[in-house]
């Protein structure tokens, strides 16, 4: 099979495409013929060994998929071969074929296309846990959302829009701000050229209940200044590079609560979370949620979707897409 390769550590062009072994599905596993794999900020991380958690060299990126079920390994009884399904992983989506756990699969919804459903996955389940199983959001709440035009950030501008809340998006740019707002939000704010705190506060006249903050950086703490008391700031990741730090005293003063989402270790912590939010988004998308995808490219084009991601020009999600997608 064909694969996107880093082999050693760097910026996007250390991604090369070769051929390699195909895979065989070991107990438990499933082997996925892919159709489209999306193209996450956590992804670039790992090239770079900036994530986390480090993956040993070589290794094929990639973390979110949607494809066709080709075989299944021993004990395996939730998919058969010729299912279409969703799933995720650490790494090994940029690639025709890969192998994961059935448990890492769902079925891939009939009003999603390909492409689409390869977006789905990840940026929506992590936004639905920030804004629902972290966040305590309710129908009518403000809630703020950073990086607002990303893949998180439009995926929790969409499922919050949808479940009532009312939204401020922030970003860098009114063309990102425009972007957020055709999903719903009712408010943009540029957080280069506009003072955060003040004008989310003008906005909710008085603070804002939810904050959503896939970025970090040096806009985590005016947007926990404009909580209101009592509310909630739930940090998802740092895509501006750096992991802000709180002064804790603002948290006493205001009896604020601070979480974060992990998806790998969500489920052990939460048992029933999983199966709430893929309730809760089984409907909205038979409702017409989809998201929002800007760019698709080719495998063979791997580093120009990576790096659309490191130079933060992506609007919402990018995907590679591989033959049948379409």
């Amino acid at each position: 099979m064909r694969a996107a390769r880093c082999d050693r550590y760097g910026p996007p062009d250390v991604v090369t495409v070769c051929d390699v072994a195909d895979p065989l599905p070991a107990r438990g596993e499933v082997l996925v013929e892919i159709r489209a794999a999306a193209v996450n900020f956590p992804d670039v991380l790992t090239v770079a060994d900036k994530y986390q958690v480090s993956v040993p060299a070589p290794f094929t990126p990639g973390s979110e998929f949607a494809g066709v079920v080709r075989a299944v390994g021993a004990d395996v009884r939730s998919v058969e071969p010729g299912d279409a399904v969703m799933g995720s992983a650490m790494t090994g989506a940029f690639a025709e074929l890969i192998c994961v756990p059935a448990s890492a699969l769902t079925p891939k919804p009939d009003d999603l296309d390909w492409v689409s459903a390869a977006a789905f996955r990840v940026t929506y389940t992590t936004a639905y846990h920030a804004l629902v199983t972290f966040g305590a959001m309710r129908a009518g709440d403000w809630v703020v959302v950073l990086g607002a035009a990303g893949g998180v950030g439009t995926a929790a501008v969409d499922v919050a829009t949808r479940l009532g809340a009312r939204v401020i998006a922030c970003a860098s740019s009114e063309e990102r701000l425009a972007a957020a707002t055709k999903l719903g939000a009712e408010v943009g704010v540029s957080y280069d050229s506009e003072d955060l705190k003040t004008r989310i506060k003008e906005i909710t006249g008085g603070g804002a209940q939810v904050v959503i903050d896939p970025v970090g950086g040096k806009y985590a703490e005016p947007a926990l200044r404009a909580l209101a008391p009592g509310g909630t700031f739930v940090t998802v990741g740092y895509a501006a590079g750096e992991i802000p730090r709180i002064p804790l005293n603002l948290v006493l003063l205001k009896d604020l609560t601070i979480r974060g989402v992990e998806l790998r270790t969500l489920a052990k912590r939460h048992p029933d979370a999983p199966a709430h939010a893929q309730q809760t988004l089984a409907a909205l998308v038979a409702e017409g949620m989809k998201p929002l995808v800007s760019q698709v490219f080719g495998l063979d084009d791997v580093t120009g979707a990576l790096t659309s991601l490191n130079d933060r020009t992506a609007v919402g999600k990018v995907v590679i897409a591989l033959d049948g997608a379409c």
